[in-house]
């Protein structure tokens, strides 16, 4: 089985690409992520007949055989269910994307190009092909195109957005029904939210640019607040632009920025928050974190001025305690307590083979088990680093993977551990003397 499918909370140049992918990929199914945005969805349910689609939960996984990727660089974007594939083996990945970064794909066929939209690589494609494309369809690659280049006027636009425009157009794509479409929502509850964050708004430098971050709580699910990202950056008038939404109820920070060109890489901040975007806009979600400390972090991060003297060895914790494979669960429970740790690696030698922490502890079932070896309860799935690795590269495994520590390796052997605190004190500039 082929299944076609793009990022979480996917846009309408997701939306697009899976469709136009579909033309390309004739036997394909198009798989859905769960979470699609407000306009997207209110599309889809005027044309479901038109663009039959599954979700992640629709699909036997087990039977994929080829995975189709658009305008998503890494498997953390992709849905839950989907991202499960990342360990099949034999699977054949194909990805088509305009972001610049580096995706962790092992793709056999890759057509990545820094242009507008992804939308817009698939439509020339179909032009080369010459395949034949309704009007409808041509309409909502016309509104992937121009949601994401903000109607051809953002600085990521190329000419090749162009000139997939006119070959849409020429295709009988209608861009009056692009308009009733892309138009965000904004009424009470955006309105509501935008004059919470201009209560506390405030303007600080940052290397000769402007940049204001306003923060608030929210109830629920709050649509368009990416509008009203672009209305507080408007408003505020400043270069750089940042909302972070509190939802309590689900411990969550919704991060949204916006950049003027040539200031800041939006889409690399976010990328490293556990999100992405373009260099003048993105997103990321970010979990158990008060506004305060999330909004310190997104300021450490415009600043971006620690990444290129800072090393992993700076930050990590060495020598590192570590547990055998065959000591007791009962015996790990006394020493996490009295070395006041959440977690030990599993040593075999010096090799790690192992990682078990406060979490594994609630495998266990009877108090018999207790007395059982580590090996019956710790993951095995070890995510570390080399020594060499960057903070940055760091950061994004344990925000990707949600793991608190990660052992530092060299040639093979561990020499370190760095952990999530170790991270804040180089985001917060707390770095020993």
């Amino acid at each position: 089985m082929e299944i076609i499918t793009t990022h979480k909370n996917a846009d309408f140049d997701a939306l697009a690409s899976v469709f136009a992918a579909s033309l390309i990929y004739r036997d394909a199914r198009v798989v859905l992520p769960k979470n699609i945005n407000p306009n997207v969805k209110g599309f889809l349910s005027l044309h479901k007949d038109l663009f039959p689609f599954k979700t992640p939960g629709d699909i036997n996984m087990r039977e994929v055989t080829r995975l189709v990727v658009v305008d998503a660089p890494c498997w953390s974007r992709l849905d839950g269910l989907i991202e499960g594939l990342k360990d099949k083996p034999d699977l054949d990945i194909h990805v088509w994307d305009h972001h610049k970064i580096s995706g962790d794909f092992s793709a056999s066929k890759t057509r990545i190009e820094e242009v507008g939209a992804a939308v817009t690589l698939l439509a020339l494609h179909l032009k080369k092909n010459r395949s034949l494309i309704t009007p409808i369809q041509a309409t909502l690659f016309l509104a992937g195109i121009y949601e994401d280049t903000g109607s051809m006027s953002f600085p990521s636009t190329t000419p090749k957005d162009a000139k997939a425009v006119a070959f849409l157009l020429e295709q009988g794509g209608d861009l009056t029904m692009i308009k009733n479409f892309l138009r965000p929502a904004y009424g009470p509850k955006q309105k509501d939210v935008l004059f919470e964050m201009l209560k506390t708004a405030g303007r600080k430098k940052l290397g000769g640019h402007t940049i204001s971050i306003g923060m608030t709580e929210i109830k629920g699910h709050v649509p368009g607040l990416s509008l009203v990202v672009d209305m507080y950056q408007d408003i505020v008038n400043v270069d750089v632009a940042v909302g972070i939404f509190f939802e309590k109820a689900r411990d969550i920070c919704l991060v949204i920025g916006r950049s003027s060109p040539d200031t800041v890489d939006i889409g690399t901040v976010m990328q490293i928050l556990g999100g992405g975007g373009h260099p003048n806009a993105g997103s990321a979600l970010v979990r158990s974190m008060s506004l305060e400390d999330a909004a310190a972090w997104v300021f450490e991060l415009l600043k971006g001025n620690h990444s290129a003297t800072v090393k992993i060895s700076d930050l990590m914790s060495y020598p590192v305690f570590s547990v055998s494979p065959d000591k007791t669960m009962k015996e790990v429970a006394l020493l996490l307590r009295e070395k006041g740790c959440t977690g030990f690696p599993v040593t075999q030698g010096q090799k790690v083979v192992g990682i078990i922490s406060r979490r594994d502890f609630r495998k266990v079932r009877k108090e018999s088990q207790m007395n059982a070896p580590v090996k019956a309860f710790m993951s095995t799935k070890v995510r570390q680093v080399d020594l060499q690795s960057g903070i940055i590269s760091a950061v994004k495994l344990m925000v990707r993977e949600d793991i608190g520590r990660l052992p530092v390796i060299e040639a093979g052997n561990l020499i370190g551990i760095i952990t999530r605190s170790d991270t804040m004190r180089y985001y917060y500039n707390l770095l020993p003397d």
